[in-house]
């Protein structure tokens, strides 16, 4: 019989995998668990677990009483096995959060870029203060996720354009990459949003949704089978540009070097923090941003009523488009005004979307309870790529 001296080996592997994959999932479990959960016997278990210890990448937390006999030990992934890093970039503001391999906060900080226009030194420099924070080394970062608005070259990892960082131009991708000597990852930041919801909010455990950004901008995730639909460009999801009835088109979107498009039409000018702002004095209700403005308005009760309809007419505008499309079956509304309408919104939009469409999906908001879900969904995405990479290692 042919000897085959990789068999073993390669077993070892996948049992060692199986059981750090269990362990990140779930949490602290005994031996037996682990057992019964991947099918291995109890030696094998054992000696899985021993060889993880060994490598630093497992420890024993804790004990669970049973019957009869000793406590069983708890194992555990040790928390500094690796680090990652989420990043949410505005124009005025950029926020950092550093987290360990378990998802939990180590560090946090909030920089201006003071008029650097470098987004690679601004970047940098957020990642350098949280980790100091978190006394965290740079290098051991596993995983950084930059949640940015535009869209997102699948080939190149730059931002394509976007309106609020003029200055993330071609390049700036593979600067940081060298900056921080390591993989980084630029993702839209309403796909960070979306990975959020499906993680921890609305959409959890829903494989096929759609989450409509209501905020200073509009934009649009899709998942599809649990996986974001980016497009070949990178652009689903660039609801703004939407032709609807009675509003100009947008015109001349075409960019040019040290030109943005325009977006001066389309659903994005109905429904923008700026319309939503607009449309809410023409009612009566005026406040300091859009979301205020709802929620003056759905604390007004009746008569906050016509301004809620008319904002929810204009949303289904551009749900229903989405609906005879992908019928998702569910949408959230999220962002800053999706968030501040709340159920009075969304049993608007959905009654609208049913007049209109053929197709009535189920419309909640968004119930991501943390205060920044862009940067959970970045801290989150940074998380999948450092739980593989330690994986394989």
């Amino acid at each position: 019989m042919e000897r085959r001296p990789g068999v073993p080996r390669l077993l070892r592997e996948i049992n060692d995998r199986a059981a750090l994959e269990l362990l990140l999932a779930t949490g602290p479990m005994t031996r037996g668990q682990i057992g019964d959960l991947t099918g291995l016997s109890k030696v094998t278990a054992s000696q899985t677990l021993a060889r993880l210890e060994e490598r630093g990448l497992v420890e024993v937390v804790g004990a669970q009483a049973g019957g009869r006999g000793p406590n069983a030990a708890l194992y555990s992934v040790i928390p500094s096995s690796a680090y990652v890093a989420g990043l949410e970039v505005g124009p005025d503001l950029v926020s950092a959060v550093v987290a360990d391999i378990h998802g939990h906060t180590i560090g946090e900080v909030s920089v201006e870029p003071d008029g650097d226009d470098d987004p690679v030194s601004v970047v940098h420099g957020a990642i350098v203060k949280a980790c100091r924070g978190a006394r965290v080394s740079v290098s051991k970062l596993r995983g950084v996720v930059i949640g940015t608005p535009g869209v997102v070259d699948p080939r190149s990892g730059d931002i394509r354009f976007s309106f609020d960082l003029p200055g993330w131009h071609e390049g700036v991708h593979e600067a940081l990459a060298g900056h921080l000597r390591r993989e980084v990852t630029i993702e839209n930041d309403v796909n960070l949003a979306a990975i959020a919801e499906h993680a921890d909010g609305a959409a959890k455990g829903v494989g096929d949704f759609v989450l409509l950004w209501a905020s200073r901008g509009l934009g649009l995730a899709v998942m599809l089978g649990g996986r974001l639909h980016r497009g070949r460009s990178g652009s689903a999801g660039e609801i703004g540009y939407l032709p609807v009835p009675g509003v100009p088109l947008p015109e001349d979107i075409r960019t040019s070097p040290g030109r943005l498009p325009s977006l001066a039409g389309g659903l994005q000018s109905l429904v923008s923090a700026e319309a939503v702002t607009e449309l809410a004095r023409g009612y009566g209700f005026a406040a300091g941003s859009a979301g205020e403005c709802v929620e003056v308005a759905v604390a007004a009760g009746a008569e906050g009523e016509p301004l809620l309809d008319e904002i929810a007419q204009r949303l289904a505008l551009g749900v229903a488009a989405v609906c005879v499309i992908l019928d998702p079956g569910l949408v959230v509304l999220a962002g800053e005004v999706g968030h501040a309408g709340g159920a009075a919104l969304t049993s608007r939009v959905e009654e609208a979307v049913a007049r209109i469409c053929p197709v009535r999906p189920q419309v909640v908001t968004t119930t991501v309870t943390d205060r920044n879900p862009v940067l959970r969904g970045a801290v989150l995405a940074a998380l999948e790529q450092a739980r593989e990479e330690l994986l394989v290692s």
